[in-house]
């Protein structure tokens, strides 16, 4: 059923970088990853999430990237070959999960795309800055089919970039809009610097609590932060491995991908902390952080209307980008799976993208849809992957799958680290996940 012929390809390593960053960066290291570091200990928090990072990079990504790269398919395909070598013809099965995982995301997110998109252009206008109440101007956007219009034109936006394929569409766009993320941010990061009272944002930030790293839920937030952001779901990662080349060093790749997404989050961290602090408003996690209080900021911020310009630019980006890796999950299946199409395919995706997420614009679904999907099939997609990659394909399939290309080897180490560290963290994520509720 599945079709490798004329499979296309990343063009260049750097470019498949950037796609990968363009998916991990996202909602999870803007509006929570500055919140969770201030309130679980600050600099305390950063050595627990610092060292997840290093664990999860080493072993988590690389095992996406070589699964998908090694079976030149995404999850459904790659999870049905390693099964047929056992005999087993149920892999196809198990490997839909990850795939309804990441469109289920998608299309929530799609949602939070179309808010960003008309903030966007409410910053470009001024509305956002002349609003009188930010909290009533956000309720507006997100309350029933108050942004469905921008929602169908982010799904346009996203769709169109998918359709001129992997490597003229995904990859050029990620090529221009993750350097003008970072550029961005570091522009707004410098301006925050020079606000009077911007230093104890600093100090929330960095102003290290030690006894915080006794508690083990600083632990657990540090392992759901640096496991979320990586953007580890056994499906978007795997299908973007499987358009690179047998050339390309996937555990360097792997090494660029952490550090980026880790500098994105600390970048996000060092603008928005501190320009809260900087007017005396409450630090917030989740939507409230950047659709109320940092348009609260702006207002207050002299030149405010350029900066929100910057910030939501920049916001949209990251949203963009993550969006197209989360749908090309599901589009990869139709296209290389089961034989149709990419515009077949993303024609077909576009539609269920719209249906479903017109139903979560009403009331109060989407936050509901988004911690279902989030807390049961994201790690429990990413448990899967490496189940599949280390324990149905063996040590040694992994290891020559994760070294092709690879100007050092990997040895056993990575082995042990993937079977039992790796595969035991994400279980722990998932079974925290369901009995404590979202952790990342």
């Amino acid at each position: 059923m599945m079709n490798e012929i004329n499979r296309d390809q990343w063009k260049s390593k750097f470019g498949f970088i950037l796609a990968c960053v363009g998916s991990a960066v996202g909602m999870g290291n803007i509006w929570l990853f500055p919140y969770k570091t201030g309130i679980n200990g600050g600099a305390a928090f950063l050595i627990p999430y610092f060292l997840f990072v290093i664990i999860i990079g080493y072993t988590g990504v690389i095992e996406e990237m070589s699964l998908g790269r090694a079976y030149k398919s995404g999850p459904m395909g790659a999870f049905s070959k390693s099964f047929n070598k056992k005999g087993k013809k149920y892999g196809h099965i198990i490997g839909l999960i990850p795939v309804i995982g990441s469109v289920g995301i998608a299309i929530g997110y799609a949602v939070v795309v179309g808010w960003i998109l008309r903030f966007t252009v409410g910053s470009i206008t001024g509305a956002v800055t002349s609003s009188a109440n930010s909290g009533e101007y956000f309720g507006m956007i997100a309350g029933p089919y108050g942004s469905l219009v921008w929602h169908i034109l982010g799904l346009v936006i996203t769709f169109g970039v998918m359709a001129l394929g992997v490597s003229s569409g995904i990859e050029k766009v990620n090529k221009f809009m993750m350097p003008a993320f970072f550029l961005l941010f570091i522009i707004l990061g410098i301006r925050v610097a020079f606000l009077p009272g911007a230093s104890a944002g600093y100090e929330f930030l960095f102003k290290p609590d030690w006894s915080l790293l006794l508690k083990p839920m600083t632990w657990v937030f540090a392992l759901g932060q640096a496991f979320f952001s990586l953007s580890l779901a056994g499906s978007g990662t795997v299908a973007y491995g499987s358009y690179l080349s047998e050339k390309e060093d996937i555990p360097q790749s792997a090494k660029f991908v952490a550090l980026l997404d880790t500098i994105a989050a600390m970048l996000a961290a060092l603008v928005i902390i501190p320009a809260v602090f900087a007017f005396n408003l409450e630090p917030t996690a989740g939507p409230p952080l950047m659709f109320i209080t940092m348009p609260e900021v702006f207002k207050s911020m002299p030149g405010g209307q350029l900066f929100s310009i910057i910030f939501f630019v920049a916001v949209l980006f990251a949203g963009v980008t993550s969006l197209m890796n989360l749908f090309e999950t599901a589009v990869e299946t139709l296209e290389n799976y089961f034989n149709k199409s990419r515009i077949f395919s993303i024609v077909v995706i576009a539609v269920l993208g719209l249906l479903v997420g017109i139903v979560l614009e009403d009331g109060d679904k989407l936050g509901d849809w988004m911690d279902m999907v989030s807390i049961y099939l994201i790690p429990l997609g990413a448990l899967l992957a490496a189940w599949v990659f280390f324990w149905i394909n063996g040590d040694q399939f992994a290891k020559d799958q994760a070294s092709i290309g690879s100007s050092k080897p990997l040895g056993d180490s990575f082995i042990f680290m993937g079977k039992y560290i790796f595969c035991g963290l994400t279980l722990l994520v998932f079974l925290i996940g369901i009995f404590y509720g979202s952790i990342g």
